[in-house]
């Protein structure tokens, strides 16, 4: 479905507006948990550090935290404005699709073989378990937007059953598998993530960069065509970069659902048909997405924390359900 343009004027307020409530959220993200840190005592440890108990706790737990949530939303949100603006089709997402399972499955199985012990090494397997789920999910549901969705579960559920062969087989692979089996941040924050968050920066502002001439092929191919764009070029570069980004915040968060749903449909209504507009706005709101799901992870049980992804799916359910609902089969 197509959305009026919005004027450049109204688009800076919104962006600075998010920009503000994401600067709010993370300060909100680095004190609540099971020690709480005042919002003054936050700014605090960033700014004059000195070495307490509370400036330790958010110099190095809360902050690198919050840095993978921000890494990790903003490359789930940008890859599922670019997967829906490519496919043109208002139920695709990563996750549901079945791309982050499928380098999720890959991380597990490269770990087991010892093919990913670095986080080089995590970063190229998932990527390429990403490849090979989307190239698989894209060949069978093509046909429709339903279709596709169905298909990205099937292969979700294909994945998780051979993972429960892997461990009744391996046992020793359980440890593995526990770890990335279901997307959450905590415990993550001390592993070396350098490498696949400078590679989701890169990745963000190749999409920016690219979003001008996906703005052309959302127009329609012979459109596109007419106006000079190399469509299937476009195409290819759009789908590199939703298998590394989809990659890459699996590699640092494992697989995370409905981020990629939820926030594209956010970034159309406050951007309108600027497909460059919603990749910023995705690039902003996916982070606050993240940063607020991971608060309720560690509020919501007295003793202890539910995995991020678990919050994320509570909440990105009644999404798909209401896309499906109104959208169908019916194409963007």
């Amino acid at each position: 479905m197509t959305r009026p343009r919005r004027g450049p004027g109204a688009l800076v307020v919104g962006l600075l507006v998010a920009l503000a409530v994401l600067a709010g959220v993370a300060v909100l993200s680095i004190g609540v948990g099971a020690h709480a840190v005042a919002p003054a005592d936050v700014v605090r440890a960033l700014l004059d550090f000195d070495g307490s108990s509370d400036h330790l706790v958010v110099r190095d737990i809360r902050v690198p935290r919050a840095v993978l949530a921000l890494g990790a939303g903003a490359a789930l949100a940008v890859a599922g404005v670019l997967v829906q603006v490519l496919s043109r089709n208002p139920l695709a997402e990563p996750g549901v699709l079945g791309v982050t399972a499928g380098a999720g499955f890959a991380i597990t199985v490269g770990s087991a073989v010892g093919l990913a012990s670095s986080s080089l090494g995590e970063l190229l397997v998932a990527v390429l378990g990403a490849v090979a789920a989307t190239l698989l999910v894209y060949s069978v549901g093509r046909g429709s937007p339903l279709r596709l969705v169905l298909t990205g579960v099937a292969l979700s559920s294909v994945l998780a059953g051979v993972s429960l062969g892997m461990r009744l087989l391996m046992p020793n692979v359980f440890d593995v598998y526990r770890f990335w089996a279901v997307g959450s941040l905590a415990g993550r924050e001390q592993s070396p993530n350098g490498l696949p968050l400078a590679v989701i920066a890169v990745a963000v502002v190749c999409a920016l960069l690219l979003s001008r001439h996906l703005d052309v092929v959302a127009l329609g191919e012979s459109t596109a065509h007419g106006l000079g764009a190399n469509v299937a070029r476009v195409r290819l570069a759009a789908l590199a970069l939703i298998t590394v980004l989809a990659g890459a915040a699996t590699a640092i968060a494992g697989p995370i659902l409905f981020v990629g749903l939820m926030v594209p449909h956010l970034a159309r209504r406050l951007a309108g048909a600027s497909v460059p507009w919603m990749v910023a706005f995705a690039a902003v709101l996916g982070p606050v997405l993240l940063l607020v799901s991971d608060i309720g992870a560690r509020v919501l049980l007295p003793t202890g924390e539910v995995p991020v992804a678990v919050v994320t799916a509570f909440l990105g359910g009644p999404v798909l359900i209401w896309a499906v609902r109104r959208y169908g089969a019916a194409p963007l």
